[in-house]
């Protein structure tokens, strides 16, 4: 498959995860009065992920994030050459489904970007007001156990058909823990799309949820090398 094919699933398939994920934050969660709730909007960033592992798996691999993309080369998973690509294709994918979502949600009266269009957070801007290290902390632990499970379902040696399913799953669970301390990136690029549309602080905070998912990436990929008995994938 050609890089420019790989690469357009890629921005078709993480536009897909920001619109879905964090349209159902914007547009259905209504916290904390009606709606569906953290729950719920943990459910839609899994069912993202979920249903474009079996549209796009075969294409692309299905990344959708710049973190899952760094952790697969970490892991000796993919070439060096996809880094670039992919990361650039996400990123655009990203801002691309938050602006498809923005078009929508400012379609009713009262709507406010600057309320926080489902960006991530620190500090006053963390939904349960937690504090930067406790921030770094949640998205380097996570996205470590995010990469992890991929790194893992993805192994050749893991039962066929069923890495989707645990991703994920994977990824649901992450965010019914930490959507009350950062919001839930884990993924850089859903969390440049956002930004860009609520400027200001989303922007000013928008570093971390680059760094800390990278570094828990790189983790996960240095253990996976260790872990696993030759780190190829199937």
């Amino acid at each position: 498959m050609t890089i420019a094919k790989r690469a357009a699933a890629e921005f078709i398939g993480t536009g897909w995860l920001v619109f879905g994920g964090c349209g159902s934050a914007v547009l259905a969660a209504a916290f904390p009065n009606v709606g569906i709730g953290f729950a719920g909007v943990a459910l839609a960033f899994g069912l993202t992920v979920l249903t474009m592992a079996y549209t796009i798996g075969h294409i692309s691999g299905c990344h959708l994030n710049p973190a899952v993309t760094v952790g697969l080369w970490t892991g000796g998973r993919i070439p060096a050459g996809d880094v670039v690509p992919y990361i650039a294709a996400q990123v655009l994918g990203g801002i691309a489904g938050a602006g498809v979502l923005y078009l929508i949600a400012s379609g009713t009266a009262g709507f406010d970007v600057g309320a926080g269009f489902a960006s991530n957070g620190y500090g006053a801007h963390s939904p349960g007001g937690y504090s930067l290290a406790a921030a770094a902390t949640c998205e380097v632990v996570m996205t470590f156990m995010f990469l992890t499970i991929i790194l893992g379902a993805t192994h050749h040696r893991a039962p066929k058909g069923f890495a989707p399913i645990a991703i994920g799953l994977g990824l649901t669970l992450i965010h019914l823990v930490s959507i009350p301390v950062t919001n839930t990136s884990v993924n850089p690029a859903r969390s440049t799309g956002p930004a860009l549309f609520v400027g200001g602080w989303a922007l000013a905070q928008l570093w971390l949820f680059w760094v800390a998912p990278i570094a828990g990436a790189v983790l996960a990929g240095l253990l996976s090398r260790w872990l696993h008995d030759d780190g190829k994938a199937a």
